[in-house]
């Protein structure tokens, strides 16, 4: 296994989110062994690795979906490894899923007003919040119109909108929690090239005032906009390290990228 490659920023500095020999079985399968991951904040992070490297069962660990079997996960030096997900999204973890999940039937703006409301559908649903709470979310979900470039589509039931709107509205209703790590599955999934474009800018964006975690096989975004970039393979770390770096280690050529690709990463 190579040795990590090296980042250029405070790598001695302590990560927001981070896991130690972290591993996870089902029934007598391995789907992670040992998996140290350093996530620094505001700094934009790709997993990638081919299917099966488990970068989802990393996703489920890291959000409490799944239940580590060895080692630890840690939120801004706290152990959350046996909190359940539901606290860990109060705690600052917001999630965007593979296949979009949205209320359809509702408008793009009460998608993102629900979402500001609560960190848990509970919370966002509760019919006893005050109005100052209902008034903040608004304010919120205006402010996500407006950074996701949604607000013409403001009155519009998100079930009409393009897959590609759906999308950065999901993405949109992560940021509204406040949340301290934001973890992308496959963010530009099933994307007509604009819409690629769109979403690219936005997750750049979004490491200014946030911590991003995304799974992603387009080569050409992760290489442009992630400060680390993290290669898994059958279930193990193989490389971690800034974008060039990884790009050109020999370990990662033959156990991932290959020969066919190489000339879309650079």
């Amino acid at each position: 296994m190579s040795a990590p490659a090296s980042t250029s920023r405070a790598p001695h500095a302590d990560p927001l989110l981070a896991t130690e020999a972290l591993g996870v079985r089902y029934g007598s399968f391995v789907a992670l062994k040992d998996v140290t991951l350093r996530v620094r904040a505001n700094s934009v992070h790709a997993i990638i690795g081919p299917n099966g490297a488990g970068k989802t069962t990393l996703f489920h660990a890291l959000t409490g979906r799944v239940r580590a079997a060895t080692g630890r996960i840690t939120l801004a030096g706290r152990d959350i490894t046996r909190v359940p997900d539901d606290d860990r999204v109060r705690l600052g973890l917001a999630r965007s899923f593979q296949v979009t999940s949205l209320f359809a039937t509702l408008s793009v703006r009460e998608n993102l007003r629900l979402a500001a409301q609560g960190r848990t559908p509970w919370q966002a649903l509760a019919p006893w919040r005050g109005v100052t709470g209902g008034t903040t979310a608004l304010a919120t979900a205006e402010e996500m119109l407006e950074r996701l470039d949604l607000t013409r589509v403001a009155l519009r039931p998100a079930g009409e909108m393009s897959h590609g709107q759906q999308r950065r509205l999901e993405v949109g209703m992560a940021m509204a929690a406040r949340p301290r790590v934001i973890l992308l599955d496959e963010p530009t999934s099933g994307m007509g090239t604009d819409d690629i474009g769109t979403m690219t800018a936005l997750i750049r964006d979004l490491g200014r005032d946030h911590t991003v975690l995304f799974i992603e096989h387009n080569m050409g975004i992760v290489m442009n906009i992630s400060d680390t970039v993290t290669v898994m393979r059958a279930g193990e770390v193989l490389v971690e390290g800034e974008p060039s770096a990884v790009r050109d280690d020999p370990e990662v050529r033959r156990a991932y990228l290959g020969n066919m690709i190489t000339g879309d990463l650079r």
